[in-house]
């Protein structure tokens, strides 16, 4: 398969999946590292974009409104940044059963050895300090976003390379069922983004939601000011006129990727090596550009967020279609597996 490098696509039409977690709204890293592509790769591909509020319940099982009254958030963050419902299948994952089907179907051609082992779900275990209190469903949230990908039977997936194990245990399900029952699912494809990664305003890791430490879509330009102005730089770059770092550098990181003018920006990183370039010259710079071009984003999020009801509708109407796919998929999966009694 070619891939196009300046779309960092694929030249034939596919089918993509991606989707978002409703844990809170979506912020400058989903913005650059995902839902940029997904306006871009919906003039181009079949695409379904899912909010994924099974995954999200796979620990947060205890706190059900956190992701219920997130769903409609993350739907806002992506209606506002342009992914069309008339060009992208937009829906809830709950609301398709067919996954949950698929997923229990998958779960018998995975050890528990097998997903132990997966270096992802590995991390965010520590991360979250399960050990062996793990919930199953968190252990097995690849077996459910393999049956998230194949229901649609996706051949595309947007990732960013810590989920690329994931992908791999999926392709593993892919191969297992199809050695069992039959050609059904085709392997399916990372498409990585050429976006560095966007850290935190703390610069000490990802831009994250638990981690407090994100610009969202939402946020008002008085609070974009502040985050920004209290973005991590240079620790010895005390005084104006002292030398400075632009390695490891928040502002300079995020004027990388937004600021359109590289001549000049080029320019502003040798004036703070050498010294002369203060720390608030340059926030003050990217607060400009952020602002311009988070404004018409955020606009856009309070009109729709007027018509809750009409948001949801759009929802309902991607799910339905969604759900006709799903329905033909497993009848396929049915029929292979040799248990369509009726």
């Amino acid at each position: 398969m070619v891939k196009n490098k300046k779309t960092d696509s694929f030249d034939e039409k596919r089918v993509v999946l991606t989707g978002d977690r409703p844990t809170g709204k979506l912020h400058l890293g989903h913005y650059v590292g995902s839902l940029l592509k997904r306006v871009e790769l919906q003039n181009i591909h079949d695409q379904y974009v899912m909010i994924a509020d099974v995954q999200a319940l796979t620990d947060n099982a205890e706190n059900p409104d956190k992701v219920r009254s997130n769903v409609i958030e993350v739907a806002l963050d992506n209606l506002a940044v342009g992914v069309d419902p008339t060009k992208t299948t937009f829906f809830i994952q709950s609301e398709v059963p067919e996954i949950a089907e698929l997923t229990v179907f998958f779960l018998n051609l995975v050890t528990l050895a097998r997903l132990k082992r997966n270096p992802t779900v590995k991390d965010e275990m520590k991360q979250k300090g399960y050990k062996e209190n793990v919930p199953a469903g968190f252990l097995t949230y690849p077996v459910s976003q393999a049956a998230d990908i194949l229901f649609c039977k996706a051949t595309i997936v947007p990732v960013g390379e810590d989920q690329l194990p994931v992908l791999e245990q999926a392709n593993e399900i892919v191969h297992k069922f199809n050695s069992l029952y039959g050609e059904v699912f085709e392997k399916i494809e990372p498409l990585m983004s050429s976006t560095p990664r966007l850290v935190g305003i703390d610069g000490k890791s990802k831009m994250s939601k638990s981690l407090d430490n994100a610009i969202y879509l939402s946020d008002s330009s008085e609070v974009i000011e502040k985050k920004v102005m209290q973005m991590y730089t240079d620790p010895d770059h005390i005084h104006v006129n002292d030398p400075g770092k632009v390695k490891g550098n928040v502002v300079f990181e995020y004027l990388d990727i937004f600021d359109e003018d590289k001549d000049e920006l080029k320019k502003l990183k040798a004036q703070y090596k050498k010294g002369g370039l203060g720390d608030v010259e340059i926030k003050r710079r990217l607060i400009a550009i952020l602002q311009d071009h988070l404004a018409p984003i955020r606009d856009r999020r309070e009109y729709l967020a007027k018509d809750p009801k009409k948001v949801m509708e759009i929802l309902e109407e991607g799910t339905k279609r969604a759900r006709v796919v799903a329905i033909e998929t497993l009848k396929e999966v049915r029929e292979a597996m040799r248990i369509n009694y009726f």
